[in-house]
């Protein structure tokens, strides 16, 4: 049993490393491989410069200090951020303390500046002078107890190297948080405009309709003892308005589910871009059906995802264009390529282009990418109303060249 005092010291506090991973979804125990690298201490007496090897006073300090070390690095870690500094200023002391007669203790000295870093990033100022100090002091010392010159200046250059390292990608780290954070409140206030917006659709619809029909009630039952006729007309009119009514209802709930295609777009350029692939894509043609909106846009989301999932690509376009009376959709990427069958997510959009009276083509040669085509007849009323409104649009080109492996410039 470990002792109520002792356990308390393993419990991580608020503002601490562990508690943030904890609230990240991230196990606690990931950033625990970092003491792999505390491998060197058992290392570093192969390389004998003169420092005797492995011996017994080596051995009596290891035991002696690599499980305090061990401790101080797991407080480190559960310690508010505030106060994990004397932490890491602790693995400073153990070395400086041992520097006499065990090199291997040097190791300490460079988890000391590197722990430093995930203390409070937001004093960087203060991070900077107290690692600073420590070299400074590890420098002085070492030069007094007699090391070699040349562990006077490698020992800082790898600190400051390691450092660096860490803390850029500690920056940007926190700058993907961020920008994942903005993505969540956009999506957040999307949601909410659009909650307002069907609230308001709905009112609109449902307002003035609802209060007809009570009022035609109210009137037929008033003329039902009088005039059965009038009474039996009004309730007829009522009838009529409460489907007139639900029709509009159905219409709207169809509106509200149907997947918009420039939201679609807009998502597949986070997903691929989160996926580091570099998307392009033009304009969107106004005025499509319903109906074929929405199958393209079930086409669309499945085919990137394919490729953020599976096409192991830098680089993917996205063309949709009017072309003799039809719509068409082109979907590209310089990925692995080498798809021969088609599954169950190719056969669910050529079933979704089928019902639509469209084609797919989707071509896959080994290495050099994957294409995509679905081309849709649009309906005659519907063209003909276009042919009216806009200037028949130019015919587009097939994605019939490989993307270049990075994005231009």
């Amino acid at each position: 049993m470990i002792p109520a005092f002792a356990a308390r010291w393993f419990v991580p506090a608020p503002d601490s490393a562990v508690a943030d991973d904890l609230r990240r979804g991230k196990s606690p125990w990931a950033d625990n491989v970092h003491l792999l690298w505390s491998l060197w201490i058992f290392i570093t007496p192969l390389f004998d410069h003169g420092l005797h090897g492995y011996t017994v006073t080596w051995l009596l300090c290891t035991l002696g200090s690599y499980p305090l070390f061990l401790l101080l690095f797991a407080r480190l870690r559960l310690a508010s951020r505030r106060t994990a500094y004397l932490y890491a200023w602790g693995m400073a002391a153990l070395c400086f303390g041992l520097l006499r007669w065990y090199p291997s203790g040097l190791s300490y000295f460079v988890y000391a500046c590197v722990m430093l870093s995930h203390c409070d990033l937001r004093r960087f100022r203060s991070y900077v002078v107290q690692v600073l100090l420590i070299n400074a002091i590890y420098v002085a010392l070492a030069w007094w107890i007699g090391y070699p010159p040349s562990m006077l200046v490698i020992m800082p250059v790898t600190v400051f190297v390691i450092c660096t390292i860490v803390t850029v990608e500690q920056i940007h780290h926190e700058k993907d948080a961020a920008l994942s954070l903005s993505h969540d409140e956009v999506r957040r206030l999307a949601a909410t405009a659009e909650r307002e917006r069907i609230g308001r659709d709905l009112h609109d619809l449902l307002g003035h309709t609802l209060s007809l029909i009570t009022l035609k009630l109210e009137l037929s039952r008033k003329l039902f003892d009088r005039d059965v006729e009038a009474a039996r007309q009004e309730v007829e009119e009522a009838e009529k308005v409460a489907r007139h009514a639900l029709a509009e209802v159905r219409s709207a709930v169809t509106g509200i589910r149907a997947t918009d295609l420039a939201a679609e777009l807009a998502s597949a350029r986070l997903l691929l871009e989160s996926s580091r692939v570099h998307l392009d894509y033009g304009e969107l043609p106004a005025d499509l059906p319903g109906d074929i909106e929405r199958g393209l846009s079930l086409v669309l989301r499945e085919a990137v995802t394919n490729i953020a999932r599976h096409a192991g690509a830098s680089r993917a376009r996205i063309e949709m264009t009017r072309e003799r009376g039809s719509v068409c959709l082109q979907i590209g990427d310089n990925g692995r390529g080498g798809i021969e069958s088609d599954g169950n997510g190719l056969s669910g959009m050529r079933e979704r282009v089928r019902a639509l009276g469209g084609t797919l083509a989707f071509e896959s040669p080994r290495g050099q990418g994957s294409r995509l085509r679905v081309v849709i007849p649009l309906p005659i009323m519907r063209l003909v109303e276009s042919s009216r409104s806009a200037p028949e649009p130019s015919v587009a080109e097939p994605l019939t060249q490989p993307l270049p492996d990075r994005p231009v410039a």
